[in-house]
């Protein structure tokens, strides 16, 4: 165990200085000296008769810390607005499911009514516009989330990853999802 340590560490010493320099370094070294890092050079440390506050001098430090840019400073691009809905409708979709789920589990010991018969009564007594706009409502994330997926995908596969390709795929998916959503809605 103690060998192979130093077998390590006189590999990270020789691998750290330059070519020239380890050659020279093996030259006039020995194994055990470069694997003890005898062969090492070390400087004097130095120290400042500082008896300012060390709190001080971090926050000095920090006020000459460039800051960084917020998101409001950025112009909107498609790019990242797009990935950042990707998210949020991935978010929205699942705990919308997972509400639902859990409230069509407890429902029976709750006493209310989710079978589908009564679900279906009641999205049937609304009124055509309520039906539309509920469905469209519902619809949108999850074009939006599918249609975007597939982009990310693609991404991931090295494709369309320059600045006009991803300018075009993000309004094609924008255009693609709210007119899948509105032939959904309207069905």
């Amino acid at each position: 165990m103690f060998s192979q340590k130093v077998a390590q560490q006189s590999l990270r010493r020789l691998a750290v200085q330059q070519p020239a320099a380890m050659r020279w370094s093996m030259m006039r070294a020995s194994p055990v000296a470069v694997a003890l890092g005898k062969n090492v050079q070390t400087r004097p440390v130095t120290s400042s008769p500082n008896t300012e506050d060390p709190t001080q001098i971090l926050a000095k430090q920090r006020l000459n810390r460039p800051v960084a840019p917020h998101l409001a400073i950025y112009k909107p691009q498609i790019g990242w607005v797009a990935s950042s809905l990707h998210r949020i409708t991935g978010v929205a979709l699942s705990g919308s499911l997972y509400l639902w789920a859990t409230a069509y589990l407890v429902s029976p010991a709750l006493g209310w009514h989710l079978e589908s018969a009564s679900m279906v009564a009641a999205f049937g007594a609304l009124p055509l516009v309520a039906k539309v706009l509920l469905k469209a409502t519902m619809a949108l994330p999850f074009t939006f989330h599918c249609m975007n997926g597939v982009r990310h995908l693609m991404w991931d596969l090295g494709r369309g990853l320059t600045n006009p390709t991803i300018i075009k795929s993000g309004w094609t998916v924008v255009g693609l999802s709210v007119a899948s959503a509105l032939t959904l809605a309207f069905i």
